[in-house]
């Protein structure tokens, strides 16, 4: 089999499950949109799966949906106004419902192509239940890639 081939073999052999973050910070739908916005600028995150209790996920909310939700710099309420009324709202208000997920053992192609079409940057990874087990972002598929890259180049110096 030639070099491309073992490097194209192993990268569809990958699996989810290798290479999601499984350390994945969520918010309960119950939580303040500016607590969430502190949440993702502290972890430098673009994205917070929403859970509930028993840890199902049942939305996601992104930076983006956050900027949204803030006030138009035109707004005529004083800044008491704002911080009253975004204490008050929380991300069950704004989030996604029906979010795209991936189980951890779909191969990491998959998770790849349902990115680039649905033009997002990451998945939730949930287990048979719905239960959040991790994430899977743009930067983990990288670095599947940057990983077999190196090696493959390292067997080809050998050879």
């Amino acid at each position: 089999m030639s070099v491309e081939g073992n490097f194209t073999m192993k990268i569809f052999e990958e699996k989810v499950q290798n290479w999601m973050s499984q350390e994945v910070i969520s918010v309960t739908p119950k939580t303040s949109i500016a607590r969430a916005t502190i949440t993702m600028n502290e972890h430098f995150i673009r994205r917070l799966p929403v859970v509930s209790d028993g840890g199902k996920l049942v939305g996601i909310v992104t930076k983006g949906d956050l900027r949204e939700a803030q006030p138009s710099d035109a707004t005529s309420l004083t800044i008491w106004e704002l911080n009253y009324l975004l204490a008050d709202l929380t991300v069950d208000k704004i989030m996604t419902r029906d979010v795209l997920t991936i189980d951890p053992t779909a191969p990491l192609i998959d998770a790849a192509e349902i990115m680039l079409n649905e033009k997002i940057s990451g998945l939730p990874v949930v287990d048979e239940h719905g239960h959040l087990i991790g994430v899977i972002s743009e930067s983990d598929i990288f670095r599947m890639v940057i990983q077999h890259g190196l090696e493959e180049r390292v067997r080809q110096s050998q050879a």
